[in-house]
Parts: structure tokens; C-alpha cells; sequence
């Protein structure tokens, strides 16, 4: 089975800026890198770009931004809750860092909730 590609800046730049975050731990999604909070997956670095999950409006509005796009990892379809961000350079991910904070406070507060349900 071939290595899956992605762009090792991007997963440099992402393990700098999120790894030191509460909760927040390093794994992998189908062999890409991958960022989880409560044993949930918020973020993964794939192919050139870098997929979030985020609250369906929020993921709505990031789609008219140049460079965010649905995110559609092995030809899926598209899923309302989750975007693609393709950066050029690496250390430009730093930029959208308020998408990530977005992104780890909503899956964390998912993780949660699912919890007090059981």
C-alpha cells in the first residue's frame, strides 16, 4: 500500500500550533496526520490542503474565502461540516488560527455532549 501524500510543512506548522493546546493530541485518519480532541477528530492534514471541522454555518461561510473549499477526502461527497483550507506556504496555517480554535472548541464541546448522554 502506498504512502499516503501530504505536505509535511503543513504538518510541521500544525503540530507546532496545536499540539500545546488543552486536549488536544496527535494521531492519524486513513495514514494522514490528524489533530483530535476528546478522541475526536477536529483536523487532519490532507493532500495539499488541511481539513476542519466546524459548525455547519460557520463551514458555509468559510466557502466563499479564496482557498477553502469542501472538503472531499478520497473522492466522498462533500460534507456540510467540514472544509478544506489550501495554503501555499506552510507557515500561513498560523493565520487561521481562529479556524482551528473554532474547530477544536466545537468538537470538544461535541465529545462532550455525546458523553452526557450514555
Amino acid at each position: 500500500m502506498a504512502k499516503p501524500i501530504y505536505e509535511e510543512g503543513h504538518k510541521t506548522v500544525l503540530d507546532d500550533i496545536l499540539l500545546g493546546l488543552p486536549g488536544v493530541r496527535a494521531g492519524k485518519m486513513f495514514g494522514f496526520p490528524a489533530y483530535y480532541v476528546n478522541d475526536k477528530l477536529f483536523a487532519c492534514v490532507y493532500g495539499s490542503g488541511v481539513g476542519v471541522k466546524l459548525p455547519e454555518d460557520f463551514a458555509a461561510a468559510l466557502l466563499k474565502r479564496p482557498q477553502i473549499v469542501s472538503f472531499q477526502p478520497m473522492g466522498k461527497p462533500k460534507m456540510k461540516e467540514w472544509v478544506q483550507i489550501n495554503r501555499k506556504r506552510s507557515e500561513d496555517y498560523r493565520n487561521d488560527m481562529d479556524i482551528f480554535q473554532v474547530s477544536l472548541e466545537f468538537v470538544g464541546n461535541l465529545a462532550k455532549a455525546k458523553e452526557t448522554q450514555k
